[in-house]
Formats: C-alpha cells, sequence, structure tokens
C-alpha cells in the first residue's frame, strides 16, 4: 500500500502519531508526506513536537505524480493542510480518501471551522466526500449510525522506551502539570492546594506551556517519578497524558473520557475513574496514597495494556485494517 499523506506543517498529535506508526509498519517510502514535513525528516523538535519523525530524508514527492498512489490520507483539520489537499484535488478523486479528524470538537471538520475556514472544508467536501473518517473525538452518540466513521484516540510512539520506576525511587505523590482549562482543571487545582506535595512539585494554578518546569523527554522521566498522575479533559476528551501515564509506568486516576475508544483502559484494572464532580477526587486519592501494591498493580496491568493495543503501530494497523474491509 503506498500512502499520500496530505499534512500541516503544524505539529498534530493525531497527525504526527499515525505517520510515524505507518511508516513503521509500511515502510517510509510507502508513506510519502505532503508537502514535504520538515518535522517527519528531520531532527528540528523535541518530545512531543517531533511524534512523526523516524529518520533524516531530503525525498521531495513529485507533485503531479499520482499514478502508484494507493490511499490518500486528509491528516489534519488545520488550514494548511486544507489547502493542499484542495491544490492536489483534481488529480487525486478517483483515489480512496481517508480524513483523519483529530480537532478537538466532537463535529467531523468542527476545527476548520474553529480555524475560520468552513466555507473552504465545506467546499472541498461538496466536490468529493471522503470515503473514510477516522475520528479522535467520537462521541457515540454522534457516530454510531455513520458507517464510514470510525473512533480513532491518540496513541504513544513505540520508539520511545520508559522503564517503570520502582515504588521506592517514586519521589512525588501527587501531581497533574498542565494548564488549568477548561474548569474541570481549574476545580481539582483548587481542591489540591496545599495537600500531599501538590505545591511543591508544581501541581498549582496558572500552569502554561511558556511557564513549564518538566519538558521533552524529562517531563516523561519526572511523569515516572509520580505515584498518582491525574488527568483531565482538555478542549477534547483525548489527551496525550492519559496515554503517557500508562506507558511511563504510574498509576492515573482520571476523569472518565466520554469519547469511545476501543480497547480502553478499564477502571479498578488499569487505572481509576473520578467523577466529573470531583467529589470523590480526595478520597480516592487517600485511598491509593496508602495502597502501593494496588496501584502498582494497576499501573503494570496499564502499561501492557498500552504496549498491546496503544502504540501507534497499533493504530497504524487499525487504519490498514479499516481501509482493506471497508474500501
Amino acid at each position: 500500500m503506498k500512502i499520500l499523506y496530505i499534512c500541516s506543517a503544524r505539529f498534530d498529535y493525531l497527525q504526527d502519531l499515525t505517520y510515524g506508526g505507518l511508516v513503521k509498519v509500511l515502510g517510509k517510502h510507502n508513506v510519502i508526506d505532503y508537502p514535504w514535513n520538515p518535522k517527519f525528516n528531520l531532527p528540528i523538535k523535541n518530545y512531543p513536537k517531533n511524534l512523526g519523525y523516524k529518520s533524516i530524508s531530503f525525498r521531495f514527492p513529485v507533485m503531479n505524480n499520482f499514478k502508484e498512489i494507493d490511499l490518500v490520507i486528509l491528516a489534519s483539520a488545520k488550514k494548511d493542510a486544507l489547502e493542499s489537499y484542495i491544490k492536489i484535488l483534481p488529480l487525486i478523486k478517483n483515489k480512496p480518501i481517508i480524513f483523519l479528524d483529530g480537532g478537538d470538537l466532537p463535529e467531523i471538520g468542527g476545527d476548520f471551522y474553529r480555524h475560520h475556514c468552513r466555507s473552504l472544508y465545506e467546499e472541498t467536501i461538496n466536490q468529493r466526500p471522503f470515503d473514510i473518517i477516522l475520528k479522535r473525538e467520537y462521541i457515540p452518540s454522534l457516530y454510531n449510525s455513520h458507517s464510514n466513521v470510525f473512533p480513532f484516540p491518540f496513541s504513544f510512539p513505540y520508539n520511545i522506551s520508559l522503564p517503570p520506576v520502582a515504588e521506592s525511587l517514586k519521589t512525588y505523590d501527587v501531581s497533574f502539570w498542565g494548564q488549568q482549562h477548561p474548569q474541570i482543571r481549574t476545580d481539582a487545582l483548587k481542591r489540591l492546594a496545599g495537600k500531599y506535595d501538590c505545591d511543591q512539585n508544581g501541581t498549582t494554578l496558572d500552569q502554561n506551556f511558556k511557564t513549564y518546569k518538566r519538558k521533552g523527554l524529562f517531563y516523561l522521566k519526572e511523569i515516572s517519578r509520580c505515584k498518582i498522575v491525574l488527568n483531565f479533559r482538555g478542549l477534547g476528551w483525548d489527551t496525550m497524558r492519559y496515554w503517557e501515564v500508562p506507558a511511563a509506568g504510574s498509576f492515573m486516576i482520571s476523569q472518565a473520557p466520554q469519547i469511545l475508544i476501543p480497547n480502553n483502559f478499564e477502571s479498578g484494572k488499569h487505572l481509576v475513574w473520578c467523577s466529573d464532580s470531583l467529589d470523590d477526587l480526595i478520597d480516592l486519592i487517600d485511598y491509593y496514597i496508602a495502597r502501593p501494591s494496588e496501584r502498582e498493580q494497576m499501573a503494570l496491568n496499564a502499561r501492557e495494556h498500552l504496549l498491546k493495543y496503544h502504540l501507534n503501530t497499533a493504530r497504524a494497523s487499525t487504519l490498514i485494517e479499516i481501509v482493506q474491509r471497508i474500501l
């Protein structure tokens, strides 16, 4: 299978993770990024903005030669990817086309509306509807009746290894290192103020990308040193933290995602759900902070589950299976 992968120059978690997985499964020569994406081909970014990078490459695709292409993927719900797609749409109309919608909004193509290119998007799908839509924020009540829309959440890169840290070496009790929007994050951080070691480890209000003390792979290593990591939705339900914590071998208390995640983690086996009201959050933390063997076993279960079902290579295999079954 040879894929034309129409991408955004901006970092996009789902786009980048899926590209990395497809390259591993199919080989770099069979996944042609268009336009040529420096972040996929040059070591110029650090985690998590390098999720698609695999090896140095200076191969540029030929714009007018798509005869050997078997499949086209519009890989991002960002304006520049849509504009690139429109330019070559007359040349690829006879090819099967997938839309990889990694946007935060539940509506298909909702992020195109958010990025002020609604009319451009609607004009495009009127010209050529997508054959398959892979939706990160897949709300069952919206899409269960759509035969060509499939859940496709984030994952974790297969090529990042994070050996679990022994309980005796975990130095942080409870952490949530992230921005405080939407409101549930602000509410959680207020409840945690002055408790455990939150004030000391940076689990506080007024965090943002510019002030993060833990970045890149160092952030992942620090996550692995936490006894309990908390997770709450961002603009979308799916967060990278939801996959990073199991990968790092730490125990997670999370708000339950309201999107469909095939082979999702199970509460009480891999992690623990807290209520959306957060009324049980402190009780859950108190319970598990005092029971290291229980949370360490669940963290181990979650890591094994992630390695089996939720690496980006598994997502790539799912994409290929859907294509072979539907098209």
